[in-house]
């Protein structure tokens, strides 16, 4: 990918997600709206957070947003470090911090300044002391080497143009046994041409979905081992809604997507 399309890429999803934050600082946003539960708490639900976690985060963590539950994964442990690609309104981080607990710690990365002013607005809140977040993009993540026992992410590797960087860069910062716990979208089939190029449909985690073969690729040329990446079809009911009548769901389906950086121990 040429670096001008990278550009226009970046420049749409900052756009893209700017405008959610926006939104729903305004009101007028979908996580606002009116009735019990709220619409962005049916699609929490659907994409497998249960009505407890929803209960625990501050208001206006959630915003509707993602294609998975990474937390549901990842077997989080007291006193982990935790690294969440892309956290936007921090819901999964806030999920996160329970899980790890006082003694653990959990960090966030966004590009976007009004989604990382939304997470850090929800960190005071809830008076978040082991929730940290910063600006930063997933391809050059602003995290010392060997620093995270767990990386997670909901639905934001597949809006990078550089994926096999993002891994690179995930790996980087994993401790030695360190995990990879991810909810993202997969391509099960080659997307038209116009919705390729269409930089909506890239921001809206549609036409950057990549192919599991190319994933495993990525992840294995980055150091990962234990590599399991598995579709859930049942993912395309909610899909289809992302963008209605285009048939996007005959084309992308959401996945968990697992791996482990090798635990090397020198002899002697």
């Amino acid at each position: 990918m040429d670096n001008e399309r990278s550009r226009e890429i970046r420049r749409a999803v900052m756009e893209n997600y700017a405008t959610i934050a926006e939104e729903q600082k305004s009101g007028a946003g979908c996580c606002c709206s009116c009735g019990s539960p709220t619409k962005s708490d049916v699609v929490a639900q659907q994409l497998g957070y249960t009505d407890e976690e929803l209960a625990a985060l501050p208001p206006g963590a959630n915003l509707g947003l993602g294609c998975g539950n990474p937390k549901a994964m990842a077997a989080l442990r007291p006193g982990e470090v935790v690294l969440d690609l892309g956290s936007g309104a921090g819901i999964d981080c806030f999920l996160a911090a329970a899980e790890v607990g006082a003694v653990g710690r959990v960090i966030g990365v966004d590009m976007t300044h009004e989604m990382l002013a939304k997470a850090r607005e929800n960190a005071r809140k809830v008076r978040a002391d082991n929730v940290e977040f910063r600006l930063g993009e997933i391809e050059y993540l602003p995290v010392a080497d060997q620093a995270v026992d767990v990386i997670i992410s909901n639905c934001v590797v597949n809006l990078s143009p550089d994926k096999a960087r993002v891994f690179k860069e995930a790996f980087r910062v994993l401790k030695p046994g360190g995990r990879l716990a991810i909810s993202d979208v997969v391509a099960t089939a080659e997307l038209p041409q116009s919705v390729q190029q269409d930089l909506k449909a890239h921001a809206s985690c549609i036409s950057g979905a990549a192919f599991i073969k190319d994933l495993e690729g990525w992840l294995r040329s980055a150091g990962f081992a234990n590599i399991r990446i598995e579709p859930k079809q049942e993912s395309r009911e909610f899909i289809k809604d992302w963008a209605p009548g285009s048939k996007v769901e005959d084309f992308v389906v959401s996945a968990t997507i697992e791996a482990t950086k090798p635990n090397v121990r020198k002899c002697c």
